[in-house]
Formats: C-alpha cells, sequence, structure tokens
C-alpha cells in the first residue's frame, strides 16, 4: 500500500515537460543514458519527471516476476525477478549543472548469487571458486552512485566530469537496461560482456567535452568486475582506462565508438587483461504513441594472453499506442569459456511480445513470453514468461 501511495503521490507533482539541456551539455534531455553514454534524443523511455525548487528529477525503473526454462542438456527452469531503480537529480548553477545519478537493484535477493538460466551466457562467479556457465548473474544492489559537475561554454559547447562510485566508464553503448532496442527484453544479452559489461565498476572517473551532435570523453576505472558479494561495495583500483567518441547527427542517430583496457576483469582469471574495441549505432523513430529502435553493435575482446574474441548483436523493439511491445534479437559471439582450451563460435535469436496496461497511476503493466534458439552443438529451444510494471508519466 505505502508503494501505491508513493506512486500516487509522484503522479500528482510529475511534469511532463523537459528541461533545455541534458545533465552533460547544451542538448536534449532524453539524450542522456546510463552513464555518460548517449542514446537518440527521439528515443521515448518510460520514467517520472518531477520539477520541485529549480532541481529536474527524473525516476526510471521496473519490475520483472519471470518464469524461466531453458532447454537443452545445459538448460535449467528457475522463478525469479529482475529489477531496476534509477534516479537522477540536476540544478543549473548560472552556465553550470550539478548532477547526481543513483541507481539500485533487489537482485542480489530476488535473482540470487546463482544467477538465473541463460543459455550460452557467461562471466563472473557466484561463489569465488566456480565461473557462471549458462546463467546470467544478478546485478548489485549499489548499480550506480555518481556526481557531475558540467561547465557551459555556449549554446553548443560545454565540459563535464563524472565520478562514479560505483559508476560506469566511457566505454560501449549504453548498457542493454536502458537500450530502447533492449529494454523489454527480460533476457541479457549473450555479448554483454563484449559490450557493456562494465556498466557496474566500483571507482570511476571521467572527463568529457561536448560539442552539439559530438562528444568526446575518457575514463580512468576500475577493471575488475563486480566479486560474488553483491550488497556491499568492492575495493576501488583506477587500473584501467578507456576512450569513447559519440555522435547524434540527427534526432533519430546515435553511434559511438570506444577501447578501453581492463586490468584483471575476471576474479577467477587474475593474470588474463583485456583490451575491448567496441562500436555501436541505433537508429530510433517515434512518432504519437508509438516507438521503434534498431541498435546494431560489435564488441571485441582482446584477451592478453588468450585469444581475440568477436561478438555481434542486432536487436529491435517496437511499442505501439503503450499497448503492444514486439521485440528481438539476433547475436554472433567467440567464446573461450564454453569448450575447454577451444573457441566456441555460438548464436542465438529471440523474439517476444508484451501486451500492456495502465491500471493505477504512473505505472505501466504488461504480459509478455519470449522464445529463443541457441546454436551451440545443435539448436536448443528456451522460453520466459513474464509479468512487468514499469514507472510511467501518462
Amino acid at each position: 500500500m505505502r508503494i501505491i501511495l508513493l506512486l500516487l503521490a509522484l503522479c500528482l507533482h510529475a511534469q511532463h515537460h523537459h528541461p533545455m539541456h541534458g545533465m552533460y551539455g547544451p542538448y536534449p534531455m532524453n539524450r542522456d543514458a546510463t552513464g555518460t553514454s548517449w542514446m537518440p534524443s527521439s528515443t521515448h523511455m518510460p520514467d517520472i519527471h518531477i520539477l520541485s525548487d529549480e532541481w529536474f528529477v527524473m525516476i526510471h525503473g521496473f519490475l520483472m516476476a519471470i518464469y524461466d526454462d531453458q532447454g537443452g542438456p545445459y538448460g535449467d527452469d528457475k522463478f525469479f525477478s529482475e529489477n531496476m531503480f534509477m534516479a537522477t537529480a540536476q540544478k543549473d548553477y548560472g552556465m553550470g549543472t550539478l548532477g547526481l545519478r543513483s541507481m539500485i537493484s533487489l537482485e542480489p535477493a530476488t535473482v540470487g548469487c546463482n544467477g538465473y538460466p541463460l543459455l550460452l551466457q557467461s562471466g563472473e562467479t557466484c561463489n569465488g571458486k566456480k565461473p557462471l556457465i549458462n546463467r546470467q548473474h544478478p546485478h548489485d544492489f549499489l548499480m550506480e552512485l555518481a556526481g557531475v559537475y558540467t561547465l557551459r561554454f555556449s549554446r553548443e559547447s560545454s565540459f563535464f566530469a563524472y565520478f562514479g562510485y560505483p559508476g560506469e566508464p566511457a566505454l560501449g553503448p549504453p548498457a542493454y537496461i536502458h537500450r530502447f532496442s533492449a529494454f523489454y527484453n527480460p533476457e541479457a544479452p549473450i555479448t554483454h560482456h563484449w559490450l557493456d559489461s562494465t556498466h557496474i565498476v566500483f571507482g570511476v572517473g571521467t572527463l568529457g567535452f561536448v560539442y552539439n551532435w559530438f562528444k568526446i570523453d575518457a575514463s580512468i576505472f576500475t577493471g575488475r568486475e563486480p566479486n560474488q558479494h553483491r550488497w556491499g561495495f568492492d575495493k576501488p583500483r583506477f587500473d584501467s582506462y578507456s576512450a569513447r567518441i559519440s555522435i547524434n547527427p540527427t534526432p533519430n542517430i546515435a553511434a559511438q565508438i570506444s577501447y578501453g583496457y581492463l586490468k584483471s576483469p575476471e576474479q577467477l582469471e587474475p593474470n588474463v587483461n583485456i583490451g575491448r574495441a567496441t562500436a555501436s549505432i541505433s537508429y530510433n523513430k517515434a512518432w504519437a504513441c508509438n516507438n521503434w529502435q534498431v541498435t546494431a553493435a560489435w564488441g571485441q575482446n582482446r584477451n592478453h594472453p588468450g585469444h581475440n574474441l568477436n561478438g555481434a548483436l542486432l536487436e529491435s523493439a517496437i511499442e505501439i499506442s503503450k499497448k503492444h511491445v514486439f521485440f528481438g534479437r539476433g547475436e554472433y559471439v567467440e567464446k573461450d569459456d564454453l569448450s575447454p582450451l577451444k573457441v566456441a563460435k555460438v548464436g542465438k535469436i529471440d523474439l517476444g511480445y508484451i501486451y500492456e496496461f495502465n491500471p493505477i497511476g504512473c505505472t505501466l503493466w504488461g504480459l509478455g513470453a519470449v522464445g529463443s534458439a541457441s546454436f551451440f552443438k545443435g539448436t536448443d529451444l528456451s522460453y520466459m514468461v513474464f509479468f512487468r510494471i514499469d514507472l510511467a508519466s501518462n
């Protein structure tokens, strides 16, 4: 009941107009995604906006109850919940802007350290002794706690400084949980550790420059991915670095290229460092109450010592009249942790649908399902059915 009353109160105070600029410069606020990344400015994400005492607050979040049945000899089934709650706030001081960012998840409790079954997924650990294979790890409770200061030089240019503990460095596209093309899909991409696995790192500092539709930013950060203790803080190391160039030449397009050096990212392979290169482009089209987005992305992990491994992704989602969502994804990845001493070339295709309705205040509810085919030593079929609640202004 308290949650319902809180949502109703937020609806009463929600503002449906945006400020004149984003957190990192003089551009439309809808361009801001996770960390310091950009998405197309025309993107319509479900969220709630509040304007109070010159602070502009954005609240964004979802909760999913999921039944997961992964087929084949390596599959399993599980009932669990994916969830995320994000809040940002910004306030102008003359030509400067102070920004605050936070994101949490209850997945350490609702998913558990052993993650959820997901064929062909790999990365991180549950107990500090064995890797998670064919399972997706939960997010940490603390996903982002960050501060930003931006100095605007003109109507087109700005300089910004970002510090997060935890936070997200300038590497890769926006994290999949905030890309509209992936937002409604309960399955994490199996290219996650090729593109955006650094969206939670414990210690990151970023400096960046924006000119109109161009942005360049660079980071120093902790290369080690979060450990199995998902409720607390990990040790900051600031032993890795990255740089990224982003362009948004039109409101409907966002593209980036980036490179990062990750010092000892995997806890169970402490002597392996990774050089990661990524490139991505998203196209978004919004009209009336509809939104369609497609994203193509490529990433390469150069393991030192080890193999050079490529991953590619094509995903899309379309929301029609806030009633129907269709989504899908295709992936190809080269992995060396599924078959001992070998590089396995694997692929996956999934297709899904959600029916949405709006029974209470500033929430959007949905019932959905997704089916997938995984290609590795044959073809295995899997599915998830789920109930979803998003925070969304009417």
